[in-house]
């Protein structure tokens, strides 16, 4: 107990699925020398499940915090998401001081709460600007200048023009392609067809609309191009309600493997479900994804594997076409359209030379790992 009672305590704070991820895989790495809380400032916070404890009031959002659709934040405040600030801001009130280092991986919102309420010097973990488009705006740069005492930015442009104000500012690589998840489930082995494309449908309202299409598409295939198909699903993500979108019935094939879900099929097709915490493995089984995920379509990318995904009018294009500027051919867009999306699925399946330069851009414009223990360094320094 008393060496316990020593050891740092440390706050993790994030606001979003992907950013949950992240951050608990550093939370993970942190609970041999430190004391870890964690606060997800939007949804359950699962990815913390057996990894830390979780403080901090829930918030719940319809959107969860996605700002890639149009008209969410409107949609938000309207269903009383300004209800879900004041019990936030309290909170963060209420632990100032309690921690040895408040650690906010995600957007903004995190520093700005922080600040809102008081707290200064955090380590600021951003993994939500690219560097591509987008830099920080002045008033963000005097947000993170008052408020952070160390930043990890994704991109080194990002980092020199905090330093630039004052900010240590570091860029170590990109923390996503550190975290990728991968858990107990033998993708390969299931694996019995010359090609095989892993489903990322997402994990927010628009799910199950977007699994439908993508099952349509890979329906569409010829026979003797058909992959076998593998999908990640989110531990937010009802698989029932994917099924039922889909005209799948779900079967539970389960086996020892604590990642696997079974499968969805209609006799013809058939999709092998794993937990979103064994997503890695599916994307090394992989040739191609099919994904409207956020930070999962990052990962792909930075794996080689060519990502298509489809853009539709509830879209906010600002986002979505900053994230193109980073990704280049390596995400492929078509509209939101099955047969579109088959289409793109059957050139890149059939020209190999096509999917190998895609690849190799994805990976060079992501970058590899590294940055997970820099940042690991600079929290227990």
């Amino acid at each position: 107990m008393a060496e316990a009672s020593v050891r740092p305590r440390f706050l993790i704070i994030s606001n979003g699925h992907g950013e949950d991820a992240i951050a608990a895989q550093i939370a993970a790495r942190l609970a041999g020398d430190v004391m870890v809380e964690a606060y997800p400032m939007i949804g359950s916070g699962n990815a913390y499940a057996s990894v830390c404890p979780i403080v901090g009031p829930r918030a719940t959002l319809a959107s969860e915090g996605w700002r890639n659709v149009k008209g969410s934040l409107r949609r938000d405040l309207a269903a009383g998401g300004l209800g879900t600030i004041p019990p936030a801001l309290r909170f963060l009130r209420q632990v100032r001081g309690k921690y040895d280092k408040v650690v906010v991986v995600g957007d903004m919102v995190g520093v700005l709460a922080c600040l809102a309420a008081g707290h200064r010097n955090l380590f600021y973990i951003d993994v939500y600007k690219t560097g591509a488009a987008r830099l920080y705006s002045g008033p963000e740069r005097w947000a993170i200048r008052k408020a952070c005492s160390t930043v990890f930015c994704r991109a080194s442009n990002l980092a020199q023009l905090l330093a630039a104000g004052g900010v240590d500012a570091r860029s170590a690589g990109n923390v996503m392609m550190d975290t990728i998840p991968h858990g107990d489930y033998d993708a390969v082995s299931r694996r019995r067809r010359p090609f095989a494309v892993t489903l990322l449908p997402g994990s927010r309202a628009l799910t199950s609309e977007s699994f439908a299409l993508q099952v349509e598409a890979i329906r569409g295939l010829p026979d003797d191009l058909r992959p076998n198909v593998f999908l990640a699903a989110a531990g937010s993500v009802s698989v029932d309600e994917l099924a039922r979108a889909s005209g799948l019935t779900r079967v539970s094939m389960l086996t020892a493997e604590s990642g696997d879900l079974g499968q969805l099929t209609d006799g013809g097709l058939t999709i092998h479900m794993a937990r979103g915490s064994a997503m890695g493995n599916l994307l090394e089984a992989s040739d191609l994804v099919l994904s409207q995920a956020g930070t999962a379509t990052v990962q792909a990318l930075g794996l080689g594997r060519p990502v298509i995904t489809f853009i539709n009018p509830r879209d906010r294009r600002s986002r979505f076409e900053d994230e193109q500027r980073l990704f280049g051919d390596a995400r492929v867009v078509v509209e939101a359209d099955a047969a579109k999306v088959r289409d793109a699925l059957q050139r890149l399946l059939t020209d190999s030379s096509e999917r190998f330069r895609l690849a190799t851009i994805g990976r060079e414009r992501i970058g590899g790992p590294g940055a997970l223990d820099a940042i690991l360094a600079a929290l227990l320094n």
